[in-house]
């Protein structure tokens, strides 16, 4: 017998459906509450599945909204559903998916979806062919309705639907969605397209089997009248450019014509997935080949599409002008992610560069409040990448067009013109260098444009260009721009606040010491902002100070100076409470600032390290009660405990000796050992950070807790964590140079470690430098235990040593190397001309290095005799040979 609904049932559920409805919250609290009741009767689904399917009588709302409470039931308690329940639910759904109603239809495809998608595929085993059967019905709704259906299948299963757990259902479906490419209705089309689209990613099997079919289809279907299909067809063109560009090679030329097209489309929707095809396009080797004779045609289309559409603008809110004092909304401001400290080496020609594959940072956008995609970010985007593609050969196509742009009346065409000025800097710096001494004065008067957009896009220009005005005679351009600059970190407009104070901390990295002469007036700036800014904006200026502080370093260091910065800084820090978040940049920002200040920073370092102990003590503390009673307590948010590490850190670097009292009056180190040993990677990381920091400030505290220490930096050399492993290994150095000779009980625990991650291929720079001159120094003060090991990492040892800056830790580690050689010459001979070389890398060794490097050189030239060294040192590249024998005689 089928189920059949009980009247009285019925009307009870019909009630709660309008219930519901209602936008009382009493109501609202009623509705939850009956709800949680007739989910103890299994048939109450039953229930809910009659009103959306049969209930024809009652309006489409509450029945799709019976069907979307169903939904619900489904994702939350599918596996206790009766059998009985679950297979009528089931076949309803494929009886009604060709509900006269768009609305109802849609409900049911989201609800097969749903069933499907918890794991019911396999145990559904009817459902991919009937809807793939269903498609081919008379009836347009029937047809509609599977095709809703099988797209969001197809989109949450396809990695099931290319497996070989349901036997390759892909094989017939694809073949079947390509003869609906041309069918007569456009939705039907594009739910088609929508469908294949989902398997082009994933190169499913059936697909590339049908590829050609695909392409030819896609191509049928260029110039449909429908924006939906227009759009699917970008879309599928865009993913197999990354997938099989060999098929689309032979008709590239084609291809970028009707992209050119689609990128001017009326439709924005349609317009934007076309421009993707220009930055996936760059991304390919055969961009330049393909693009060349297209140039003259695209640089129009993309400056174009780099104009704020009338939407943008009124999203902008581009016509109100002053808001600086309208309190942010909290939404607005993006969640901060704290980046723990990594240690790095300096190296030739600049400050430690930060190594790719620990630090990523994305380049801030130039209008980040319209966070979502669209057609002016992806232009402006597309001419970035081709910048860097083509290079100079760009600028004949874009020159005309920018002196058009740059000075027309028209706000909205002139802010284009600076915004395509910026897109190029990085890719066109050569070729642009000759118009800059016009354009900068240019950009910097339009940083007092009467329009609020105009300005902050000036700001975000101006900074792609800050290596070059640094570059010059500071009078020229810097000066005017950095006055500019401070005036605009003042705007009335908050927007334009924003993109001036991360356009200034831009040029305080490109500027460095050059600031050094204004920084009273820049200090007086930044202050006078701290009472001026909303939420958003304390932000950021948190990190422009920073950023000042890292840039100028100790010329901060003056009462002047400290007077002005100081007290705003403590006012926030006491303001905050422990849980808030805005503690996470404001201690990054006062890390840097004690860094900076050195001794400068005493006076005010006593309740700052107190509150990072708290704060570290805290977390660790609610993080236990967590693990002993998950049902009862909340997990900590442990970058609290990241954030206040890494400015006891700063704190230790900058106050050298001085942070000795306060660690003595705290109970840091019994912390330390607890944060050395948490689950959290980052926490381990800032944790070995701050123990490479306090050996080097007061070891007298440090020492007691060695041999609880060691272990537990032997289990971190793992470079699965490239971060810790990094961190772990430089701090081991450090404790190494403190205890000399009493480090020999420790070597056996983390030499054989640190040699098999020197001769790891691929491993990042920055841990190989760190590696090296760990193993160095450990073999300057136990050369007995570890000159054993020479042969087995000199020559790694050596080539990641050579492009080091000459510096305390460098010279160590060499030391380390020499005192090894003495005790195990043998372990150099086989790769004696990598030792040779980086002893060149040296620009001036402390003379008793240099005598060091010396004995070994001659030693091993007496050693081979006369003869056999000229063949040996005819190996040597010719400036090897020439630095050889300038400095030492060889």
């Amino acid at each position: 017998m089928e189920w059949q609904p009980d009247e009285q049932g019925l009307q009870q559920v019909l009630q709660l459906l309008k219930d519901s409805q209602s936008p009382n919250t009493v109501t609202q609290r009623a509705v939850q509450q009956k709800l949680e009741q007739l989910n103890q009767f299994p048939d109450f689904n039953n229930y809910l599945i009659f009103v959306l399917t049969r209930l024809k009588t009652e309006d489409e709302p509450t029945r799709s909204l019976s069907g979307l409470i169903l939904k619900n039931n489904v994702k939350a308690h599918y596996q206790n559903f009766p059998s009985g329940v679950s297979d009528f639910i089931k076949r309803e759904c494929l009886n009604s998916i060709g509900d006269p109603s768009p609305l109802i239809r849609a409900t049911i495809g989201i609800l097969i979806t749903t069933i499907a998608s918890k794991g019911e595929l396999q145990s559904w085993p009817e459902l991919l062919p009937q809807l793939c059967n269903l498609l081919d019905s008379e009836d347009y709704n029937t047809c509609e309705g599977s095709f809703g259906a099988l797209q969001k299948i197809c989109e949450d299963s396809s990695e099931l639907l290319d497996s070989d757990a349901l036997n390759r259902p892909l094989n017939v479906m694809i073949p079947k969605f390509l003869q609906f490419f041309k069918h007569c209705s456009p939705k039907i089309r594009s739910h088609a397209i929508a469908c294949v689209n989902q398997f082009i990613i994933g190169r499913a099997q059936a697909l590339m089997d049908n590829i050609d079919t695909f392409i030819e289809s896609l191509f049928v279907l260029a110039a449909d009248e429908d924006s939906e299909v227009r759009k699917n067809v970008c879309r599928a063109l865009v993913m197999l450019l990354e997938v099989r560009i060999d098929r689309l090679i032979p008709h590239m030329h084609s291809i970028i014509q009707y992209m050119l097209q689609r990128t001017q489309d009326p439709d924005e929707n349609v317009a934007l997935e076309a421009c993707e095809f220009w930055l996936t396009l760059a991304e390919q080797p055969i961009c330049k080949e393909a693009l060349s004779g297209h140039l003259v045609q695209l640089t129009p289309v993309l400056v174009n599409g780099m104009k704020y559409s009338e939407i943008d603008i009124i999203l902008l809110k581009g016509d109100v002008e002053e808001d600086e004092a309208v309190p942010d909304s909290e939404q607005d401001i993006k969640p901060r992610f704290h980046k723990s400290r990594t240690v790095t080496l300096q190296h030739e020609g600049g400050e430690g560069e930060e190594d790719e594959d620990i630090e990523d940072e994305d380049d801030d956008d130039d209008d980040d409040a319209l966070t979502d995609w669209n057609l002016r970010k992806c232009s402006a985007a597309a001419l970035d990448v081709l910048a860097n593609v083509f290079r100079d050969e760009l600028l004949p196509h874009l020159l005309p067009l920018l002196k058009g742009l740059l000075f027309h009346p028209d706000w909205v065409v002139k802010e284009s013109g600076i915004l395509v000025l910026g897109a190029i800097a990085e890719g066109c710096m050569q070729g642009m260098v000759p118009y800059l001494p016009e354009l900068i004065p240019h950009l910097i008067q339009s940083l007092s444009d009467k329009k609020a957009l105009v300005r902050s896009i000036a700001c975000w220009t101006l900074s792609r260009y800050a290596h070059w005005v640094v570059s010059q005679p500071p009078d020229s351009y810097l000066k005017p721009l950095m006055t500019e600059l401070l005036k605009r970190i003042l705007d009335s407009n908050k927007r334009v606040q924003e993109a001036a104070c991360s356009s200034f901390a831009t040029l305080e990295e490109e500027a460095c010491t050059e600031l050094v002469p204004y920084l009273s007036f820049i200090l007086d700036t930044l202050v006078f902002a701290f009472g001026k800014y909303q939420h958003k904006n304390l932000l950021i200026l948190y990190d422009a100070i920073g950023t000042l502080a890292d840039s100028v370093g100790h010329h901060l260091n003056q009462p002047e100076y400290i007077q002005k910065l100081m007290p705003p800084l403590i006012a926030k820090w006491n303001q905050l409470k422990d849980e808030d978040k805005d503690l996470f940049p404001l201690l990054e920002c006062l890390s840097s600032v004690a860094t900076a200040l050195q001794s400068g920073f005493l006076p005010y370092c006593e309740p700052v390290y107190q509150r990072c102990v708290t704060l570290v003590q805290k977390t660790l503390a609610q993080a236990m009660m967590y693990n002993q009673h998950p049902d009862q307590y909340e997990a900590p948010d442990k970058d609290f405990m990241i954030v206040a590490l890494d400015l006891l850190s700063g704190l230790a670097e900058g106050l050298g000796g001085h942070v000795e009292q306060l660690v003595a009056r705290s109970n840091i180190m019994t912390l330390l050992f607890q944060c050395m040993q948490d689950t959290m990677p980052e926490v381990r990381q800032s944790s070995f950070a701050l123990l490479g920091d306090l050996t080097k400030a007061c070891f007298l505290h440090v020492k007691p807790c060695i041999a609880e220490f060691m272990p537990i930096l032997g289990l971190n050399l793992n470079p699965e964590f490239i971060s810790v492993c990094n961190n772990a290994t430089w701090a081991i150095g450090e404790i190494s140079m403190q205890m000399g000779a009493e480090m020999q009980p420790y070597v056996g625990m983390v030499l054989p470690h640190l040699v098999e991650i020197i001769n790891r291929p691929n491993t990042p720079k920055t841990l190989l430098e760190n590696t090296a001159i760990t193993i160095g120094r450990l073999g300057f003060v136990c050369p007995q235990e570890v000159a054993p090991q020479l042969q087995h990492f000199i020559r790694p040892w050596c080539t990641s040593l050579r492009n080091i800056r000459d510096n305390e830790e460098k010279d160590s580690a060499f030391r380390g190397i020499c005192v090894m050689i003495g005790v195990n010459p043998a372990g150099v001979v086989q790769d004696f001309i990598f030792f040779c070389d980086a002893v060149a890398s040296w620009v001036s060794p402390k003379d008793d290095l240099r005598d060091m490097f010396y004995k070994i050189l001659h030693g091993f030239k007496d050693q081979v005799g006369e003869e056999n060294w000229q063949q040996f040192s005819e190996q040597f590249p010719p400036l090897l040979k020439e630095r050889l024998s300038a400095c030492y005689g060889v």
